[in-house]
C-alpha cells in the first residue's frame, strides 16, 4: 500500500485529500498545515508520496527547502499541488518536484495522476 503525506494550509483539501487518497487504497499516513511541521513530520512516517501545496514552500527559496524535504525524504516521490496554472508548474518541477497536480483538475484527472504516481513508487 502506497504511504502518502498530504501538506496543505486548508483543511478542506486536506479532508478532499484524504479521501481520495482512501478509495484508491493509499494509506495517508500523516497531514500538517504547515511547512515546518511537514519538515518535521514527514521523515518519520516511512512515506512513499509527498503532496505538498506549492503555497506552503518557503516564498523566498522553494528550490532550497524541497532539497531539504528530499534529503529527509529520499525515496519519497514528491508531488506539488498547484492552485493556479502559470509559471508555478514549471517551477515546481525546476524546484526538484518528481510531478505537479493542479488543485482545479477534477476528481478523476486527480485520481488517474496520483494512481500513475503510486504506480512508479517502489514500496520497499
Amino acid at each position: 500500500m502506497t504511504r502518502v503525506y498530504v501538506a496543505d494550509a486548508k483543511p478542506e483539501e486536506r479532508s478532499a485529500l484524504r479521501l481520495l487518497l482512501l478509495d484508491l487504497k493509499m494509506e495517508v499516513v500523516g497531514e500538517a498545515a504547515d511547512w515546518f511541521t511537514t519538515l518535521a513530520q514527514a521523515p518519520t512516517r516511512r512515506t512513499d508520496m509527498l503532496l505538498i501545496d506549492w503555497d506552503l514552500l518557503p516564498i523566498n527559496s522553494p528550490s532550497a527547502a524541497l532539497d531539504e524535504l528530499r534529503k529527509a525524504c529520499p525515496a519519497a516521490l514528491v508531488i506539488i499541488l498547484i492552485s493556479h496554472l502559470d509559471a508555478r508548474q514549471q517551477a515546481a518541477l525546476s524546484a526538484g518536484a518528481d510531478a505537479f497536480i493542479s488543485k482545479g483538475e477534477t476528481p478523476d484527472r486527480v485520481a488517474e495522476r496520483l494512481r500513475l504516481a503510486a504506480a512508479s513508487v517502489r514500496i520497499v
